[in-house]
């Protein structure tokens, strides 16, 4: 009998059983109403801090201070403020939620200690990028925003390049892969991307989630590859050596400067459009702020914020695109279609793997497992008929 890779991706699929397709579909649904929740949150979060005057007060208080001494502090304030508002909602959507559906183990006090350590960082860092957007302001004018998508690709660049040395450790502890099979089997597949066979690891995911996940991160000499410890204690060899491969296919496509690319052109988009209804909002919010104004900087944060939404599907689907582009480099180059197709798998338990073409198209990041499994074993079929089989 010939193979079928429409029968073999419903066995698949069918695999996981109804209870869990059906709590896959209800936290799937979960969390994409948690994105109309958060910035509902994020309104009531910006009407309180305009309300309370707060950052108004503070500079004031700033006055004989620099121009950029005083709009930085009022950044930080804004963002550590935020943080401590937002908490409570802050816990249910990233540690409470999860735990209901089974998605972490984290214990609430841990996930508190690095939540601060992560405001910290937000907030002196958020700072300084929001300093350099007024610095545009005042410097560029009307014409800011188009000035904006360098300042952006210039802070994700460094995020990255940065982010697996200074930021990462911070939460997660990155050990070398001990040697042995899976080892030796990925220092090849690391060579592809320039990563040193000494710049692969192992860290302790399961600290804050269950998911199933590997990555590739860093740029230039802080690039390496990263597998969680749920990964490796989940995966069989083969299902790691898949899902590494297509790790390493972001990389070797350049998937990342396309993001690069991508983030330039919303940043100018997203600032030209803020630029543009900031004095909506903020008689919404009862501010007499200006965009220019560091005050301002709440609306500014949740008008972004809210712009992205109306974004993201675009966002969505390119970032689809990249990720069947990965899934096609790995099939190619390490050529294990049925463990990528198993590891996938892994990965519905927290994605809905038979998502509607409207769903997948407005909230997805990647495409449906469903479709990732069919794709692998329409090359799987492909393979078998050159065969001759």
């Amino acid at each position: 009998m010939a193979f079928n890779p429409a029968a073999e991706t419903a066995r698949y699929i069918d695999s996981l059983g109804p209870e869990a397709l059906q709590k896959a579909a209800d936290y799937t649904s979960a969390s994409h109403w948690m994105l109309l929740w958060g910035l509902l949150a994020s309104a009531v979060v910006t009407w309180i801090i305009v309300r309370l005057g707060i950052l108004d007060k503070l500079s004031a208080k700033l006055e004989k201070r620099g121009w950029a001494l005083r709009t930085w502090l009022v950044g930080v304030t804004y963002f550590l403020v935020s943080a401590i508002i937002s908490l409570p909602w802050s816990i249910y959507q990233n540690w409470g939620f999860e735990k209901s559906y089974g998605r972490t183990s984290q214990p609430l006090a841990d996930f508190l200690m690095q939540d601060a350590i992560g405001t910290v960082i937000t907030s002196l860092l958020g700072a300084l990028f929001f300093l350099g957007i007024y610095a545009l302001i005042r410097k560029a004018g009307k014409r800011w925003w188009l000035w904006s998508g360098g300042l952006a690709a210039f802070a994700g660049a460094a995020t990255m390049i940065l982010s697996p040395v200074l930021i990462e450790p911070l939460f997660n502890e990155y050990k070398p892969l001990q040697e042995g099979p899976v080892k030796a089997a990925l220092v090849d597949m690391a060579a592809e991307a320039g990563i040193g066979s000494d710049r692969i690891f192992v860290y302790d995911g399961s600290r804050q989630s269950n998911n199933f996940t590997a990555n590739v991160s860093g740029l230039f000499g802080s690039k390496r590859i990263a597998i969680s410890d749920v990964a490796l204690k989940g995966a069989s060899l083969d299902e790691v050596k898949a899902v590494t491969g297509h790790e390493i296919g972001h990389y070797v496509s350049g998937h990342i400067w396309r993001m690069v690319g991508v983030l330039v052109l919303l940043a100018m988009v997203l600032f030209f459009l803020a630029d543009r209804l900031f004095p909506r909002f903020a008689r919404l919010f009862g501010s007499n702020a200006q965009i220019g104004d560091p005050v301002g900087l709440p609306i500014l944060i949740f008008l972004v914020g809210f712009l992205g939404l109306f974004a993201q599907p675009a966002m969505n689907g390119v970032v689809r695109a990249s990720e069947r582009e990965a899934d096609n480099y790995s099939l190619k180059h390490v050529k294990l279609p049925d463990a990528l197709a198993s590891a996938l798998l892994k990965t519905a338990e927290y994605r809905y793997p038979r998502p509607s073409a409207l769903q997948e198209a407005l909230f997805y990041t990647h495409p449906s497992v469903e479709w990732r499994v069919r794709n692998a074993m329409e090359w799987k079929a492909k393979r078998l008929e050159k065969a001759g089989r």
